[in-house]
């Protein structure tokens, strides 16, 4: 097995396991959860508690893990072009770059504005209703911001395939 399988191989099918795992969860929370939890808190009684309680933790674990892996394996299958990329240093670069970027900006929305909001809605940590009302408000947005990002994330991500190997590897 040569490196170049391991790095540009394996390194983008892992890219690109982890990126469906993350996009997938992402449209799960945003096109189906928001909605069944709404509908769900005006049953009486409220029935979003099997919700909440078990499936947002454990979708939310994927979905940052996720996250992490499908940006650690990008920057892995760049190696070192990586900062080429994000610098958009060759017009080869511009299309990965952007992509990058964009993965880089949605990444940062998970660990650091959607997971803790996230922690205190769930009840992981103690919030007060107000600081649960304001968490909502942030982790929605942040998962909005994404879900709107990630189509041109995606586009990028695949469209740099053939001027990326050509930069390279060389014609």
């Amino acid at each position: 097995m040569t490196w170049d399988f391991i790095h540009y191989g394996l390194g983008r099918w892992l890219h690109i396991l982890s990126g469906v795992m993350w996009i997938g969860l992402l449209y799960y929370f945003n096109f189906v959860q928001v909605d069944a939890l709404k509908k769900a808190a005006a049953d009486t009684p409220p029935t979003g508690a099997g919700i909440t309680k078990h499936v947002a933790p454990r979708a939310l674990f994927f979905f940052r893990w996720a996250a992490v892996a499908t940006w650690v394996m990008g920057a892995f299958i760049l190696g070192d072009r990586f900062v080429d990329a994000f610098l958009f240093r060759e017009r080869a670069f511009i299309p990965i770059g952007i992509g990058a970027w964009l993965g880089t900006i949605m990444f940062f929305n998970v660990w650091v504005l959607i997971w803790p909001n996230q922690k205190k809605i769930l009840g992981i940590v103690p919030a007060t209703d107000e600081e649960k009302n304001k968490a909502r408000r942030v982790a929605f947005l942040a998962s909005r911001a994404n879900t709107m990002l990630s189509m041109p994330m995606i586009f990028f991500m695949v469209a740099s395939g053939g001027v990326f190997r050509t930069a390279m590897f060389g014609a």
